[in-house]
């Protein structure tokens, strides 16, 4: 499939709702699917799952395999079950990293760990993740076993390997993209990924959607990273300056430390080892962010990977679903900033 590079479009206010409306029938099967298979006879498993998964959640990774298969003209109605468990891996991420990272808010509610403490949180994650193996059994394709069940681990090997880089201002630019490659853009892919499975298209159509959902994802976690310092708790959903507090090492610190004087690299070992993190620390960082362009760096690089997740998916045919998955990029590069 041949390609030529596009720039994203830049025409305010940009919008899933293309996407929603093209997969509203089918994430409605999805939600049956889902609401199906995380009742059990435990009634603190759908109860605490369903406080997350009913949170507010716009559903992105299960519409964007919804809106793969549409890409396809694939008419049948296997992908239903897969996005669902394509759902239940990424929330079982989100109640297990709301545990590590000891977060308080996530959509603008209080965490499942909050609430129900720390243990309940973990097995429900883990019900969840059982819950999504089922659901790949069921649809009987090895190779998509495969490609959900490989982006399972490679999630897990970048939380750990973001845990293991944490408080470390060392670490490189190139270290920081191995791993939200891993922890996000990984699920991206393998949703997209997975519709040309289902549809039975060859490797060619596969691999250009798996560039497609990684270059999404790539580019949705350098907004979420850039936005961490520029935005507020209303907006994100989550408390501002939360990255900064654990010492999480995102590309605008990777940027504002290399740049900065010695008196400025002191205080971001400082911060980021956690002895300088009072509201006024986090307000320094912020104007140390923006004078080293750090943030608006960022922002360009989310451009960037968000111009090729576009270029990725150039040589299918005009339409609907494809319109619908180019605005996608452009609303996960400009939401909320």
């Amino acid at each position: 499939m041949t390609a030529t590079v596009h720039s994203l479009r830049n025409r305010p206010p940009a919008s899933i709702d293309r996407l929603v409306a093209l997969t509203a029938p089918g994430l409605t099967a999805v939600n049956h699917v889902i609401i199906d298979r995380m009742q059990s006879p435990v009634a603190l498993i759908p109860e605490l799952a369903g406080h997350l998964i009913a949170g507010g959640g716009k559903r992105l990774r299960p519409m964007l395999t919804l809106g793969c298969a549409a890409l396809l003209e694939y008419g049948g109605a296997r992908h239903h079950k897969l996005a669902a468990a394509v759902e239940f891996i990424h929330t079982a991420t989100l109640l297990h990293d709301d545990v590590v990272d000891a977060s308080g808010l996530r959509r603008g509610k209080a965490t499942a760990n909050r609430l129900w403490g720390n243990p309940a949180s973990v097995l429900v994650g883990d019900f969840l993740f059982s819950r999504s193996f089922e659901l790949m059994v069921e649809d009987g394709s090895l190779k998509v076993l495969k490609i959900l069940s490989h982006a399972s681990a490679i999630i897990a090997e970048g939380e750990v390997a973001q845990l293991t880089a944490q408080r470390n201002v060392e670490t490189g630019e190139d270290r920081y993209l191995e791993i939200i490659t891993a922890k996000t853009a990984a699920l991206f892919a393998a949703a997209c990924q997975i519709a040309a499975i289902v549809a039975e298209r060859d490797a060619s159509v596969e691999a250009a959607l798996q560039a497609y959902g990684r270059n999404l994802g790539i580019a949705f976690q350098l907004v979420d990273d850039a936005i961490d310092y520029v935005s507020d708790a209303d907006t994100m959903g989550k408390d501002s300056g939360d990255d900064f507090r654990d010492g999480k090492i995102t590309l605008p610190v990777i940027l504002a430390y290399a740049r900065g004087s010695e008196d400025q690299r002191n205080f971001w070992r400082e911060a980021m080892s956690g002895r300088a993190v009072a509201d006024a620390d986090l307000a320094k960082a912020r104007t140390l962010l923006l004078e080293s362009r750090a943030v608006e760096d960022t922002m360009a690089r989310a451009r960037m990977y968000g111009a090729k997740a576009i270029d990725a998916i150039s040589g299918f045919p005009n339409g609907l679903a494809k319109t619908a998955l180019v605005e996608t990029v452009e609303f996960a590069i400009a939401r909320a900033y």
